[in-house]
């Protein structure tokens, strides 16, 4: 392994370790910088031949006595000189990588990326139609993991062969290539020699997206379309799902230790959802919905607008932090500052997200008895997007005493649309 790239070096730990336990006599290299490119390394070399008694090192370009201070200052002065030879030839490798970035080229190697050829140049079109449906899908509301799993079951892998895994179905979302842009070091550089699968604007959004540090990316499977939208009309505390003994699912205001309901309010979760999912039906098919939603305008100049609002908070953030470790600020300072930050910040990912809900209810706009003949078979991730676009909250009323089946005078629900 590298001398110079610092990972672990498992033979070379092990030559040390032989040294010490006096299994070994003398040292022979190819060349000393073979040995070492790390000063660090080479002194902590010193002190295990020293301590093991260890006075012969050869290598085939010369010899060098270790045991004489001579032949320790000419080590120390070759070690020196290979360090800032590699150094040389690392600062010109990312010059010549921002270069060829900055010009749109392609570089490097390794496995061909998905959607294009192995000239990295050339799209391969039923590739490039998977790219660009997984695309609509997640900006549609359906989660990475979703996805995955209608790509396995429809037998579509990765360029490796394998099953798509949520982390590189993300990454191949997020990166600019997909867009036809060059990326350097996760920035977007400008345009790139080779076509684009989806749109530059596309391709923001899930940037922004895909992107929010508070995003989950691992998640148990979600079996209630209203989690976190159903609330208690005593307390106002979220109910949360808990099944009943015989499996029957339900939404509870829970009590206890770490939970803040009432527990006075309960309600079985098939009813109210079909109750819920038919509400919206009704408010996507009103012409009024309608004409309001189709009238937000889809300025592409306003994403780019946005997108560039979070990239550029997120380096005052980290501009922050940095000033704030090498002491140029104090805590107070840096709290002030990020604050403000943060709620630009926070805005303008609210902003995606909202043109994000649109997209999933924009196919569907005037058309509620095509989207209700589709729902059984959406995702629960694209049916939840649709609900949470329409609807804010419901809120659950007391039940009426010896009413034993559902009813609906119960249920409240605040429209956001």
């Amino acid at each position: 392994m590298s001398a110079y790239s610092g990972r672990h070096r498992p033979r070379y730990r092990q030559l040390l370790a032989d040294i010490k336990e006096g299994q070994v006599d003398a040292v022979v290299v190819w060349h000393l910088d073979r040995l070492h490119r790390q000063p660090k390394e080479l002194e902590e070399f010193f002190e295990v031949v020293d301590a093991a008694g260890l006075t012969e090192l050869a290598s085939v370009t010369g010899d060098t006595d270790l045991g004489t201070h001579d032949g320790r200052f000419m080590a120390r002065i070759m070690g020196a000189v290979s360090r800032k030879e590699s150094d040389d030839k690392s600062r010109r490798l990312r010059r010549k990588h921002l270069e060829l970035a900055q010009a749109g080229k392609v570089s490097g190697g390794g496995t061909r990326p998905f959607g294009y050829e192995a000239d990295r140049l050339t799209i391969r079109p039923s590739e490039a139609r998977i790219l660009s449906e997984a695309a609509t899908r997640v900006l549609a509301g359906e989660t990475l993991r979703s996805v995955c799993v209608d790509l396995e079951e429809r037998g579509v892998h990765s360029v490796t062969g394998r099953t798509w895994a949520v982390t590189v179905l993300r990454t191949t979302l997020m990166s600019g290539r997909i867009s036809g842009r060059r990326e350097h070091q996760g920035e977007i550089v400008g345009p790139a020699e080779w076509p684009a699968i989806i749109s530059p604007e596309q391709s923001d959004r899930l940037r922004a997206l895909l992107g929010e540090p508070t995003r989950r990316t691992t998640r148990s499977a979600r079996r209630y379309l209203l989690a976190s939208m159903v609330y208690c009309h005593r307390c106002g505390e979220k109910l949360v799902s808990r099944p009943r003994a015989d499996g029957r699912r339900r939404y509870v205001c829970a009590k206890g230790p770490g939970l803040a309901g009432c527990g006075s309010t309960t309600i079985v979760a098939d009813e109210l959802e079909a109750l819920v999912v038919a509400g919206v039906l009704h408010r996507l098919d009103t012409p009024d919905l309608a004409a309001t939603l189709r009238g937000e305008p889809a300025d592409d100049h306003e994403d780019a607008a946005v997108e560039n609002t979070i990239r550029t908070a997120e380096a005052q953030l980290d501009e922050l932090a940095d000033a704030y470790a090498q002491r140029r600020i104090t805590m107070r300072e840096w709290i002030k500052a990020r604050d403000g930050i943060e709620r630009t910040l926070t805005d303008a990912r609210r902003q995606v997200n909202r043109r994000s809900g649109l997209a999933a209810v924009e196919p569907w706009l005037g058309q509620a008895n095509l989207l209700r003949s589709q729902w059984a078979d959406l995702p629960l991730s694209r049916q939840r997007a649709i609900v949470a676009y329409v609807l804010d909250r419901v809120t659950i009323g007391p039940a009426r005493r010896g009413l034993n089946r559902f009813d609906p005078a119960r249920v409240t629900p605040t429209w956001k649309a």
